[in-house]
């Protein structure tokens, strides 16, 4: 499969793989072929990029944190307790069933990240239309989930860490609809309306015998920022609780790589160029560090140009250099269309290094 943006769609090329809405529910199966129609239906959907069939690169997996029933019934319960939550009274007992809903789900994922032979932050949004507030919350728990794996958190402590992240917005049931749902950017006073999702969540979880402590602290103060320019209280540093500041990076990192209305997404290596402008000023560096060396920055089947001029496909992430994938090349250094592709190892081919990404959609389909 191939990786493009959905502006370079033509009618014939054949959908990689499938396209959901906010529900997990199921807009275009893979193997549908592309019409003019669609592509304007696609357009519609505020998709960045989808993945289309290609014949130089149909064996190129793309490989997921989780399978596709784990992560659609997640989405589902999310919603479902989430829906639930708005309009409700702040009384204690009130979310009483939150921690049992998702403890079973939190040891499926676990399960399922753990078993995974590398464990990468992959992304998980390219086939979903539009920032959502429930896939939101589920992809924030998985990447933190596998950074603390990485980490060598005990699995108790990554259940209690995944339900953080996992709640991290709750508070946002409790801000005016028309506020968090809104098309585009936040007026200043919106903004401010906005920042008491933290608060609010945190008093939704706090006293919860279901819901750990710290948990609901990943609620308070997950924009919180090292130098204290977060909010709500501006902690600076050790004031701010270990678990918040991983969320704090995945949080920023899934909000960079969802499309908006407003602001397209950006691709991985994007955002975490600009998340390390921010690295032992606002995330925690060692933290950072950690993340980097465990998001796979070039999705497979992304379309990249290599320092020899030649462009390809990334075929395969090398766990341990994921900045250094394996490369399938498809067109020579003028832009000509091999009839014998071929693969660079990156991470043996020290000489030659990713210029940037590619644009071009392919000639053959």
């Amino acid at each position: 499969m191939r990786l493009i943006p959905v502006d370079l769609l033509k009618p014939g090329m054949v959908l990689g793989k499938k396209i959901y809405n906010a529900d997990g529910l199921i807009l275009l199966a893979e193997g549908v072929k592309l019409t003019d129609g669609l592509i304007r239906r696609l357009g519609g959907l505020e998709l960045s990029y989808v993945y289309i069939e290609d014949a130089n690169t149909d064996d190129i997996a793309v490989p997921e944190m989780i399978s596709e029933e784990t992560r659609l019934a997640a989405i589902r319960s999310i919603r479902t307790s989430f829906k639930n939550l708005e309009g409700r009274p702040n009384i204690k007992g009130t979310f009483l069933h939150l921690g049992k809903t998702f403890s079973g789900m939190m040891e499926s994922m676990i399960d399922e990240i753990s078993s995974l032979e590398e464990s990468m932050v992959l992304l998980t949004d390219m086939n979903t239309n539009d920032y959502n507030l429930y896939q939101h919350s589920l992809n924030v728990c998985l990447y933190t989930m596998v950074l603390g794996l990485s980490y060598g958190y005990s699995r108790e402590d990554i259940r209690l860490l995944g339900l953080g992240a996992l709640l991290h917005d709750i508070g946002k049931t409790r801000i005016p609809p028309a506020v968090v749902q809104k098309p585009g950017r936040l007026s200043d006073q919106e903004f401010l309306e906005m920042q008491k999702h933290t608060v609010l969540g945190f008093e939704m979880l706090k006293d919860e015998p279901n819901i750990p402590l710290v948990s609901a602290h990943c609620a308070l103060q997950h924009h919180e920022r090292l130098d204290g320019s977060g909010y709500p209280r501006g902690l600076k540093g050790s004031e701010i609780h270990e678990y918040a500041k991983w969320v704090a990076i995945t949080d920023s990192y899934d909000a960079m790589t969802t499309h908006r209305v407003y602001k397209p997404a950006m691709l991985p290596h994007q955002a975490v160029e600009v998340m390390y402008a921010g690295s032992g000023t606002l995330y925690e560096q060692r933290f950072l560090a950690l993340f980097r060396d465990r998001v796979a920055i070039y999705p497979p089947g992304i379309t990249v140009r290599l320092t020899t001029g030649e462009t390809g496909v990334v075929s395969k992430i090398n766990a341990n250099v994921p900045h250094r994938p394996v490369v399938r090349v498809l067109t020579n250094t003028a832009g000509e269309e091999l009839v014998s592709p071929y693969e660079v190892d990156l991470s043996q081919s020290l000489t030659v290094m990713i210029a940037g990404t590619g644009q071009a959609a392919p000639k053959q389909l």
